[in-house]
């Protein structure tokens, strides 16, 4: 199969329009005409992982940090990240970054996270705001179901774990086609009344465009009526972090003791412990301490993160139990996530997770 196959699958999972303003997920370097010899997954690119691709013959890298953040006046090699994308041109190697549109996706970082913990009911944290519309249209009625299906197809009316979601009330319909117009159904120069089917449905904003160009399509108008409205609920498919709950209820102490032995910790900070019993769970990988005071609200137990801020352990010492594992050693399941998703998508893809351990932390 070729590179972009492979990719365009990953975007289905993670489209690239849920990740956060200040990323650059999506393809990095490379063509991606090329038929796929292998891919290697990582968390970060480094010129060790590069080599690495080349030594298995793979011309694929997919890592979840972008190895490229800011833009070049100059590629001269002198620090990794030149050096990596000469080596990886040089190797006809693609580059492809899944960052916070994966952290932000169901079933994405955060769901593996939770996973590893033993979470039940996991459901997104924060979820993500300003980021669905309503489409309104207007379509006679012996065409509406085949024009509904075909909104449906194209990723509108999902609500929860319900699909095909829409609201219909018949109604008439009027116009009065002009001179060079070809109408569907009416004469030119005469008022027209049509049974017509008023159908709305949602769907996620930065499906706008593609939505449009397919009802256009499907349409049997030649001049559609149709609307898009903000709409000012949360998208609770996608957004940051999660929370769920433990089956059964540990103290303070276990809890801790068995997030250092699943993630493999060197050191695991943590706030004080008040003797409470730890039962909800929020979470966030990577930098997380944005979410710790949705965490709060959301009464989580406990709140583990890559990253936390130094003052956040003073202000909220009473409200929870914050737990601090190490930027890498969060995510590092990532990479499992990834390979999971392309094992079931590409079985015959030459996969291989990086024996390279990328953390730039290292502990005594």
């Amino acid at each position: 199969m070729k590179i972009k196959e492979i990719l365009n699958a990953l975007e289905m999972f993670a489209p690239l329009p849920l990740q956060d303003g200040f990323d650059n997920a999506g393809l990095q370097i490379g063509l991606t005409d090329a038929e796929a010899t292998g891919a290697l997954l990582c968390l970060d690119v480094t010129e060790a992982v590069v080599d690495e691709a080349v030594t298995l013959g793979y011309n694929l890298i997919i890592s979840h940090h972008p190895l490229i953040f800011k833009g070049f006046k100059s590629i001269i090699g002198k620090d990794y990240v030149e050096r990596c994308v000469i080596k990886a041109i040089k190797n006809d190697i693609v580059i492809y970054s899944m960052h916070t549109n994966l952290d932000n996706a169901l079933q994405g970082v955060n769901y593996k996270i939770a996973e590893k913990i033993g979470l039940k009911q996991v459901r997104i944290l924060e979820p993500k705001e300003n980021a669905l519309l309503k489409l309104v249209t207007f379509v006679p009625r012996k065409q509406a179901d085949g024009v509904r299906d075909i909104l449906f197809k194209y990723g509108c009316g999902c609500i929860g774990n319900y699909d095909s979601c829409s609201y219909n009330v018949e109604g008439k319909g009027t116009f009065r086609a002009g001179k060079g117009t070809h109408p569907f159904c009416g004469k030119i120069g005469e008022l027209h009344q049509e049974d017509e089917v008023r159908i709305e449905t949602v769907l996620p904003a930065y499906r706008r465009q593609q939505v449009t160009k397919a009802l256009l399509e499907a349409h049997p108008y030649e001049e559609p009526a149709y609307d898009f409205y903000p709409v000012q609920n949360v998208w609770a498919q996608a957004g940051a972090g999660v929370i769920g709950e433990l089956e059964e209820p540990e103290t303070e102490s276990d809890f801790l003791r068995r997030i250092k032995q699943t993630f493999e910790v060197g050191c695991v900070k943590h706030s004080r412990m008040a003797g409470r019993l730890i039962q909800k769970v929020a979470l966030c990988g990577g930098a997380g301490a944005f979410l710790l005071p949705r965490a709060v609200s959301s009464q989580a137990d406990v709140f583990i993160t890559g990253e936390m801020k130094y003052h956040d352990y003073f202000y909220y010492e009473n409200s929870i139990l914050i737990a601090e594992i190490g930027h890498y050693e969060s995510e590092q399941y990532t990479k499992e996530l990834i390979y999971s998703l392309l094992e079931k998508m590409f079985p015959s893809l030459e996969l291989q997770m990086t024996r390279i351990n990328t953390n730039p932390i290292k502990y005594l």
